[in-house]
């Protein structure tokens, strides 16, 4: 089945729809690749993704905030290096971190850090759009959501709003041009880095009042 073919709404939102399995789950399992910047990253979240997804190919880039639970620097910081590996040891998480990283390995899976760079930007990174693609070529993107979208004992309440390329090709158009210069390090008041260098040169940060908040 293509994207266009799953009959999607211009907004999903918690009070009337299953935001996660009707909208995420769907354009996942009928996506080649899938594009997310967002506040926030977490390898539970990348484990459901790699999880989620079923088409062998399935490409999936990323680009988050430098704000990360100890946990997940240290786990992530061993996925992402070169050569690196994780002993997720036997079970439902062994069998997560595997998938993950086998498509660190396969080149499907990368993860860049944005922070900003100018004193007009106070804060962190905090953008939260997306963007599917199926095979034929067709986009689907949106914009909202928040850390724990597939997180189905901690769901917020929110909205999203979508755009498709057969629909609306001017809005996708944007957010892709927009996703792309973000992943190339081309936006102003951003900084962006490979997870690795960013770790390296200790650009991430851990906030414990965040990691109380997100369990």
């Amino acid at each position: 089945m293509a994207l266009r073919d799953i009959g999607l709404k211009q907004e999903y939102r918690s009070d009337r729809d299953d935001i996660v399995h009707s909208f995420f789950v769907r354009c996942l399992a009928n996506s080649v690749s899938y594009d997310r910047s967002i506040e926030h990253v977490s390898v539970k979240s990348l484990t459901t993704l790699a999880l989620s997804s079923t088409h062998a190919g399935m490409r999936i880039r990323v680009v988050s905030g430098n704000r990360f639970r100890a946990s997940d620097i240290a786990t992530l910081t061993r996925l992402l290096s070169e050569g690196g590996s994780v002993r997720g040891g036997g079970g439902i998480r062994g069998g997560k971190l595997a998938a993950l990283q086998g498509m660190v390995r396969e080149g499907r899976l990368h993860v860049k850090v944005a922070i900003p760079s100018s004193e007009d930007i106070v804060g962190s990174f905090t953008e939260r759009i997306g963007i599917f693609t199926d095979e034929a070529g067709d986009t689907v993107a949106f914009t909202g959501t928040s850390n724990r979208t597939f997180d189905a004992e901690n769901l917020d309440f929110e909205s999203i709003d979508v755009f498709t390329s057969w629909e609306d090709p001017s809005r996708v158009e944007t957010k892709v041009r927009d996703f792309g210069k973000l992943w190339a390090n081309e936006t102003r008041y951003l900084s962006v880095f490979d997870f690795a260098r960013a770790e390296s040169e200790n650009l991430l940060k851990y906030s414990s009042s965040w990691a109380v908040s997100l369990e």
